[in-house]
């Protein structure tokens, strides 16, 4: 069987997420030629969207999401026929931990080094940094490599040990809260008013291609946002659009934002 895949990429704008898409179509033509599983690489909660918004439309298979704890961010989706008993797929993640000196490591330092060793970052999933150990959710593919070549994080020695994904727990979200005035529920608006930045200077970054909403990539500084978007930008982090407390007197719209640390 072969999958018109203009047909059902069609809905999707961003050109290197079509690719993507794509990639995710071939394993839906493997597992049903071949009546067989595929498993994807990590994929972020806007690209499980994307691919779920395919995947939905094939009666014949069916898929799971598995990213090593339930609030994990980042998670890989196998595919499998739809009369496959799902309890009898391999598991194709594990997780590592990484003890020693971590004092000081944030979870930066953790993704550079495992990059550093010509790892794809669609390997890795989340990094949960826990203070006195750091776990790392991977593609089972990759684990023997980074057990045996991971001796350093950021100068730091570490040991490494494989751990079952049932040990593994979500990280604390740390964050500093701000109540801030906003004009509108724009994009730009919002930036300026997160990180006291001018409206010119918002634009910019916007249209620079640098800021995510809920992860997909965002350039139009129009973009009304909702209470619970979570917005990135490149090189100031991420923020959430927490909750709205009503209007002002001058009816402006009263926000609780909280910058992720």
């Amino acid at each position: 069987m072969k999958i018109d895949k203009d047909k059902y990429t069609s809905h999707i704008k961003d050109n290197d997420k079509i690719i993507d898409m794509r990639r995710i179509i071939d394993k839906v033509e493997i597992v049903m030629n071949n009546h067989s599983y595929e498993s994807t690489d990590f994929l972020d909660p806007y690209e499980r969207l994307l691919a779920k918004s395919i995947l939905n439309r094939f009666d014949e298979i069916d898929y799971l999401e598995n990213g090593g704890t339930i609030q994990a961010e980042r998670q890989i989706i196998t595919i499998y026929p739809s009369y496959y008993n799902s309890d009898n797929l391999p598991q194709n993640i594990v997780a590592l931990r990484i003890y020693g000196d971590l004092d000081g490591l944030s979870h930066k330092d953790f993704l550079g080094a495992i990059l550093n060793l010509g790892i794809k970052r669609s390997k890795i999933g989340d990094i949960l940094v826990h203070g006195d150990y750091t776990d790392v959710v991977i593609k089972k593919d990759i684990g023997d490599f980074l057990l045996f070549n991971l001796e350093k994080v950021s100068n730091k020695k570490v040991r490494i040990e494989e751990k079952s994904l049932n040990s593994i727990s979500s990280v604390e979200i740390l964050y500093k809260e701000i109540n801030k005035i906003l004009s509108s529920y724009r994009l730009d608006v919002y930036i300026s008013s997160s990180y006291n930045l001018s409206r010119q200077e918002s634009m910019d970054i916007i249209k620079s291609g640098y800021v995510k909403v809920n992860w997909e990539p965002i350039d139009k500084p129009a973009k009304e946002l909702e209470v619970g978007d979570v917005i990135s930008i490149r090189g100031y982090g991420r923020s959430i659009l927490h909750s709205v407390e009503g209007l002002s007197k001058k009816g402006k719209i009263k926000a609780t934002i909280r910058i992720l640390i």
